[in-house]
Protein backbone atom coordinates (compact mmCIF):
# COMPACT_ATOMS: atom_id res chain seq x y z
CA UNK A 1 0.00 0.00 0.00
CA UNK A 2 1.30 3.44 -1.06
CA UNK A 3 1.26 5.95 1.91
CA UNK A 4 -0.71 8.97 2.21
CA UNK A 5 1.32 12.21 2.20
CA UNK A 6 2.74 13.36 5.05
CA UNK A 7 0.80 15.27 7.27
CA UNK A 8 1.88 19.27 7.86
CA UNK A 9 3.59 18.02 11.32
CA UNK A 10 5.54 15.32 9.52
CA UNK A 11 8.22 15.33 7.83
CA UNK A 12 8.67 12.42 5.14
CA UNK A 13 12.18 11.73 6.37
CA UNK A 14 11.50 11.71 10.06
CA UNK A 15 11.84 8.22 12.28
CA UNK A 16 8.46 8.10 14.36
CA UNK A 17 8.18 5.16 17.24
CA UNK A 18 5.02 4.24 19.18
CA UNK A 19 5.48 2.60 22.37
CA UNK A 20 1.92 0.99 23.97
CA UNK A 21 2.08 0.96 27.61
CA UNK A 22 -0.64 -0.27 30.24
CA UNK A 23 -0.60 2.44 32.69
CA UNK A 24 1.19 5.72 33.86
CA UNK A 25 5.30 4.87 34.86
CA UNK A 26 5.48 1.25 32.60
CA UNK A 27 6.59 3.78 29.76
CA UNK A 28 9.80 4.61 32.14
CA UNK A 29 10.32 0.80 33.73
CA UNK A 30 10.43 -0.44 29.93
CA UNK A 31 12.48 1.12 27.04
CA UNK A 32 12.97 4.68 28.56
CA UNK A 33 16.42 4.75 27.63
CA UNK A 34 15.79 3.86 24.44
CA UNK A 35 13.09 6.36 23.68
CA UNK A 36 15.31 9.18 25.02
CA UNK A 37 18.22 8.04 23.00
CA UNK A 38 16.22 7.94 19.36
CA UNK A 39 14.58 11.59 21.02
CA UNK A 40 18.16 12.77 21.04
CA UNK A 41 18.45 11.55 17.67
CA UNK A 42 15.75 13.27 16.14
CA UNK A 43 13.32 11.42 16.38
CA UNK A 44 9.72 11.80 17.10
CA UNK A 45 8.51 9.33 20.08
CA UNK A 46 4.62 8.78 21.13
CA UNK A 47 3.82 7.00 24.14
CA UNK A 48 -0.04 5.80 23.95
CA UNK A 49 -1.11 4.62 27.99
CA UNK A 50 -4.27 2.70 27.67
CA UNK A 51 -5.23 3.48 31.37
CA UNK A 52 -4.77 5.76 33.84
CA UNK A 53 -3.33 3.54 36.29
CA UNK A 54 -6.68 4.52 38.62
CA UNK A 55 -6.54 1.17 40.64
CA UNK A 56 -2.92 0.76 41.18
CA UNK A 57 -1.55 0.92 44.16
CA UNK A 58 0.65 3.12 46.35
CA UNK A 59 4.09 1.44 45.85
CA UNK A 60 6.40 4.15 47.73
CA UNK A 61 5.98 3.86 51.44
CA UNK A 62 6.88 7.80 51.26
CA UNK A 63 3.91 8.57 49.97
CA UNK A 64 1.22 6.17 51.35
CA UNK A 65 -0.77 8.92 53.17
CA UNK A 66 -4.71 9.33 53.10
CA UNK A 67 -3.94 12.78 50.93
CA UNK A 68 -2.48 10.77 48.40
CA UNK A 69 -4.92 8.06 48.08
CA UNK A 70 -7.87 10.44 47.72
CA UNK A 71 -6.04 11.65 44.64
CA UNK A 72 -3.84 8.88 43.63
CA UNK A 73 -6.08 9.01 39.88
CA UNK A 74 -5.03 12.92 39.46
CA UNK A 75 -1.52 12.28 41.18
CA UNK A 76 -0.83 9.52 38.53
CA UNK A 77 -1.50 11.61 35.56
CA UNK A 78 0.33 14.52 37.32
CA UNK A 79 3.12 11.98 37.40
CA UNK A 80 2.85 11.05 33.85
CA UNK A 81 3.30 14.66 32.81
CA UNK A 82 6.59 15.18 34.44
CA UNK A 83 8.28 11.64 33.31
CA UNK A 84 7.09 12.93 29.45
CA UNK A 85 8.90 15.67 30.18
CA UNK A 86 11.77 14.22 31.31
CA UNK A 87 12.08 11.71 28.64
CA UNK A 88 11.25 14.43 25.83
CA UNK A 89 8.27 12.19 24.24
CA UNK A 90 4.78 12.79 23.46
CA UNK A 91 2.42 11.07 25.07
CA UNK A 92 -1.54 10.60 25.04
CA UNK A 93 -4.36 8.39 27.41
CA UNK A 94 -6.12 6.11 25.14
CA UNK A 95 -8.81 6.49 27.95
CA UNK A 96 -9.76 3.18 29.16
CA UNK A 97 -9.96 2.37 33.03
CA UNK A 98 -7.73 0.43 34.88
CA UNK A 99 -8.96 -3.21 35.44
CA UNK A 100 -6.24 -3.63 38.61
CA UNK A 101 -4.31 -6.79 39.59
CA UNK A 102 -6.92 -9.69 40.87
CA UNK A 103 -5.51 -11.07 44.08
CA UNK A 104 -6.47 -14.42 45.98
CA UNK A 105 -7.55 -17.71 45.47
CA UNK A 106 -9.76 -18.11 43.60
CA UNK A 107 -9.48 -14.73 42.21
CA UNK A 108 -12.37 -11.89 42.26
CA UNK A 109 -14.08 -11.41 38.89
CA UNK A 110 -12.56 -8.07 37.27
CA UNK A 111 -14.31 -4.81 37.54
CA UNK A 112 -17.08 -4.09 35.60
CA UNK A 113 -16.30 -1.78 32.03
CA UNK A 114 -12.32 -2.05 33.18
CA UNK A 115 -9.95 -1.86 30.43
CA UNK A 116 -9.45 -5.80 30.03
CA UNK A 117 -13.33 -6.29 29.30
CA UNK A 118 -13.70 -4.30 26.48
CA UNK A 119 -13.81 -6.39 23.43
CA UNK A 120 -11.03 -6.52 21.61
CA UNK A 121 -12.68 -4.49 18.03
CA UNK A 122 -13.44 -1.82 20.41
CA UNK A 123 -10.40 -2.00 22.58
CA UNK A 124 -7.96 -1.61 19.84
CA UNK A 125 -10.22 1.58 17.63
CA UNK A 126 -8.62 4.34 19.99
CA UNK A 127 -5.15 3.10 18.71
CA UNK A 128 -5.44 2.48 15.15
CA UNK A 129 -6.62 5.94 15.33
CA UNK A 130 -2.93 7.01 16.97
CA UNK A 131 -1.05 4.97 13.95
CA UNK A 132 -3.40 6.48 11.44
CA UNK A 133 -2.38 9.83 12.93
CA UNK A 134 1.25 9.51 14.26
CA UNK A 135 2.40 7.25 11.49
CA UNK A 136 5.00 5.30 13.42
CA UNK A 137 7.31 2.81 11.05
CA UNK A 138 7.76 1.14 14.49
CA UNK A 139 5.83 0.31 17.72
CA UNK A 140 6.59 -1.32 20.95
CA UNK A 141 4.71 -3.21 23.71
CA UNK A 142 4.46 -6.17 25.45
CA UNK A 143 4.97 -9.92 24.76
CA UNK A 144 1.78 -12.30 25.12
CA UNK A 145 2.04 -12.58 28.58
CA UNK A 146 2.44 -9.15 29.01
CA UNK A 147 5.75 -9.20 30.19
CA UNK A 148 4.04 -10.27 33.56
CA UNK A 149 0.46 -10.91 34.11
CA UNK A 150 -1.59 -8.15 34.60
CA UNK A 151 -4.51 -8.45 32.50
CA UNK A 152 -4.18 -4.83 31.33
CA UNK A 153 -0.96 -5.94 29.76
CA UNK A 154 -2.24 -8.49 28.17
CA UNK A 155 -4.69 -6.53 26.66
CA UNK A 156 -2.41 -4.25 25.68
CA UNK A 157 -0.38 -7.20 23.54
CA UNK A 158 -3.71 -7.54 21.98
CA UNK A 159 -4.84 -4.52 20.94
CA UNK A 160 -1.27 -3.69 19.75
CA UNK A 161 -1.20 -6.94 17.45
CA UNK A 162 -4.67 -6.06 16.29
CA UNK A 163 -3.81 -2.23 15.49
CA UNK A 164 -0.38 -2.96 13.80
CA UNK A 165 -2.56 -5.29 11.26
CA UNK A 166 -5.62 -3.52 11.15
CA UNK A 167 -4.12 0.03 11.10
CA UNK A 168 -3.19 -0.60 7.17
CA UNK A 169 -6.11 -2.64 5.77
CA UNK A 170 -8.65 0.24 4.88
CA UNK A 171 -11.45 -1.93 4.87
CA UNK A 172 -10.86 -2.05 8.65
CA UNK A 173 -12.30 1.38 10.60
CA UNK A 174 -12.70 3.41 7.58
CA UNK A 175 -14.00 6.07 10.05
CA UNK A 176 -10.49 6.71 12.14
CA UNK A 177 -8.55 7.95 9.11
CA UNK A 178 -5.89 7.21 5.82
CA UNK A 179 -4.90 4.19 6.13
CA UNK A 180 -1.25 3.69 7.47
CA UNK A 181 1.03 0.30 8.12
CA UNK A 182 4.09 0.51 10.24
CA UNK A 183 6.89 -1.72 9.37
CA UNK A 184 7.90 -3.19 12.42
CA UNK A 185 6.69 -4.45 15.84
CA UNK A 186 8.72 -5.18 18.69
CA UNK A 187 8.06 -6.65 21.74
CA UNK A 188 10.06 -6.07 25.35
CA UNK A 189 12.44 -8.64 26.51
CA UNK A 190 14.82 -6.85 29.01
CA UNK A 191 13.77 -8.34 32.11
CA UNK A 192 15.60 -11.29 31.49
CA UNK A 193 17.43 -14.26 32.86
CA UNK A 194 20.83 -13.76 31.38
CA UNK A 195 20.62 -9.67 32.28
CA UNK A 196 19.81 -10.37 35.85
CA UNK A 197 22.08 -13.53 36.29
CA UNK A 198 25.09 -10.99 34.46
CA UNK A 199 24.14 -7.96 36.98
CA UNK A 200 24.17 -10.27 39.93
CA UNK A 201 27.60 -11.51 39.24
CA UNK A 202 29.21 -8.36 38.35
CA UNK A 203 27.71 -6.67 41.59
CA UNK A 204 28.87 -10.07 43.89
CA UNK A 205 32.13 -9.54 42.39
CA UNK A 206 32.37 -5.71 43.47
CA UNK A 207 31.72 -7.00 47.10
CA UNK A 208 28.32 -5.57 47.00
CA UNK A 209 25.48 -7.05 47.94
CA UNK A 210 22.94 -8.18 45.23
CA UNK A 211 19.20 -7.47 44.55
CA UNK A 212 18.54 -10.17 42.49
CA UNK A 213 19.50 -13.26 44.84
CA UNK A 214 15.99 -13.74 45.71
CA UNK A 215 14.83 -13.20 42.47
CA UNK A 216 17.14 -15.41 40.82
CA UNK A 217 16.18 -18.40 43.31
CA UNK A 218 12.07 -18.22 42.40
CA UNK A 219 13.58 -17.70 38.82
CA UNK A 220 10.72 -20.13 36.88
CA UNK A 221 13.30 -21.08 33.57
CA UNK A 222 9.75 -21.70 31.32
CA UNK A 223 8.97 -17.91 31.35
CA UNK A 224 12.42 -16.97 30.95
CA UNK A 225 12.65 -14.72 27.28
CA UNK A 226 16.20 -14.90 26.53
CA UNK A 227 16.27 -16.81 23.75
CA UNK A 228 13.77 -14.59 22.11
CA UNK A 229 15.93 -11.85 22.08
CA UNK A 230 16.75 -10.26 18.28
CA UNK A 231 17.41 -6.80 19.16
CA UNK A 232 19.72 -5.20 21.55
CA UNK A 233 19.82 -1.41 21.24
CA UNK A 234 22.66 0.40 22.76
CA UNK A 235 21.92 3.05 25.05
CA UNK A 236 24.04 2.96 28.14
CA UNK A 237 24.51 7.23 28.63
CA UNK A 238 20.70 7.45 28.83
CA UNK A 239 19.99 5.27 31.88
CA UNK A 240 19.74 8.26 34.40
CA UNK A 241 17.16 9.70 31.83
CA UNK A 242 14.97 6.32 32.33
CA UNK A 243 16.05 6.37 35.99
CA UNK A 244 14.81 9.82 36.60
CA UNK A 245 11.51 9.32 34.37
CA UNK A 246 10.72 6.46 37.11
CA UNK A 247 11.64 8.46 40.14
CA UNK A 248 8.87 10.83 39.05
CA UNK A 249 6.78 8.10 39.59
CA UNK A 250 6.69 8.88 42.93
CA UNK A 251 3.45 6.83 44.09
CA UNK A 252 4.94 3.95 42.06
CA UNK A 253 8.64 3.66 42.23
CA UNK A 254 10.69 3.71 45.98
CA UNK A 255 13.58 5.41 44.99
CA UNK A 256 15.70 3.49 47.73
CA UNK A 257 14.41 0.37 46.56
CA UNK A 258 15.85 -2.50 45.14
CA UNK A 259 15.16 -1.15 41.48
CA UNK A 260 17.48 1.31 42.32
CA UNK A 261 20.11 -0.87 44.38
CA UNK A 262 22.40 -2.14 41.08
CA UNK A 263 24.69 0.70 40.86
CA UNK A 264 24.30 2.80 37.29
CA UNK A 265 28.10 2.00 36.47
CA UNK A 266 27.68 -1.57 36.84
CA UNK A 267 24.48 -1.87 34.35
CA UNK A 268 26.34 1.01 31.72
CA UNK A 269 29.87 -1.78 31.72
CA UNK A 270 27.75 -5.27 32.29
CA UNK A 271 24.17 -4.59 30.44
CA UNK A 272 24.04 -1.52 28.39
CA UNK A 273 21.18 -2.14 26.21
CA UNK A 274 17.39 -2.41 26.30
CA UNK A 275 16.35 -5.83 24.48
CA UNK A 276 13.56 -6.55 22.42
CA UNK A 277 11.99 -9.26 19.99
CA UNK A 278 11.21 -8.25 16.65
CA UNK A 279 7.93 -10.11 16.76
CA UNK A 280 6.47 -8.40 12.83
CA UNK A 281 8.23 -7.30 10.07
CA UNK A 282 7.77 -5.95 6.73
CA UNK A 283 11.02 -4.61 5.90
CA UNK A 284 14.65 -6.50 5.59
CA UNK A 285 15.87 -6.66 8.87
CA UNK A 286 17.83 -9.60 9.34
CA UNK A 287 18.50 -10.74 13.23
CA UNK A 288 20.53 -9.89 15.45
CA UNK A 289 19.84 -6.38 15.29
CA UNK A 290 21.22 -2.96 17.75
CA UNK A 291 18.69 -0.65 16.22
CA UNK A 292 14.72 -0.70 16.12
CA UNK A 293 14.63 1.62 12.81
CA UNK A 294 17.21 -1.14 10.89
CA UNK A 295 15.65 -1.55 7.57
CA UNK A 296 13.52 1.71 7.35
CA UNK A 297 16.48 4.60 8.04
CA UNK A 298 17.19 3.93 4.27
CA UNK A 299 13.86 4.11 3.27
CA UNK A 300 13.03 7.38 4.65
CA UNK A 301 16.80 8.56 4.12
CA UNK A 302 17.94 8.96 7.47
CA UNK A 303 21.12 7.41 8.81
Amino acid sequence: MTPPDPQPDQQPDQLRLLAVHAHPDDESSKGAATMARYVAEGARVLVATCTGGERGSVLNPAMDRPEVWERLPQIRVEEMAKAREILGIEQEFLGFVDSGLPEGDPLPPLPEGCFALVPIEEAAAPLVEVIRRFRPQVITTYDERGGYPHPDHIKTHEISVHAFEAAGDPDRYPELGEPWQPSKLYYHMSFSLDRTRALHEAILARGLESPYEEWLANWDPARDVSHRVTTRVPCAEYFEVRDAALIAHATQIDPTGRWFACPIEVQQEIWPTEDYELARSLVDSPAPEDDLFAGIRSQVGVR
